[in-house]
């Protein structure tokens, strides 16, 4: 079983964060933390993973390779992050999405690096199930 709440454990303490999910390469909602927002965060991170997705259709339409992540910023101080891993075998059930909210005077620099190592850990203990 993975445990998520160890993995997630330091994007939770960088200044700024209001929540989380993380999703598999379906959508399903595998976890999350929606403590510290009034935002239905199941609902957002379904929405943006939704348009993740279209975004990385996108990029491969024009010939680019697949997005790895993106970041949104709200007019009223949020911040929305996106990272997408998947294991070095490739296989799709290891593949992931995380989505998580920031205010935006958060620490949003590193966000994106906690968010990354969290990411790669959870796919590389999924491809060990």
């Amino acid at each position: 079983m993975i445990n998520f709440d160890t993995h997630m454990e330091k994007l939770k303490k960088v200044h700024g964060y209001l929540g989380s999910a993380v999703l598999n390469y379906s959508g399903e909602t595998l976890y999350i933390d929606e403590e510290n927002t009034g935002a239905d965060i199941g609902y957002a991170s379904a929405i943006f993973n939704d348009s993740f997705r279209q975004i990385n259709e996108a990029s491969l339409d024009v010939g680019f390779s697949d997005i790895s992540s993106f970041e949104t910023k709200t007019e009223d101080g949020h911040v929305f992050l996106m990272k997408s891993a998947a294991s070095d075998s490739g296989e799709s059930y290891s593949k992931i999405d995380i989505f998580c909210i920031f205010r935006d005077d958060g620490n949003i620099a590193l966000a994106k690096m906690v968010i990354d190592k969290a990411a790669q850990a959870i796919s590389k203990d999924l491809a060990q199930i």
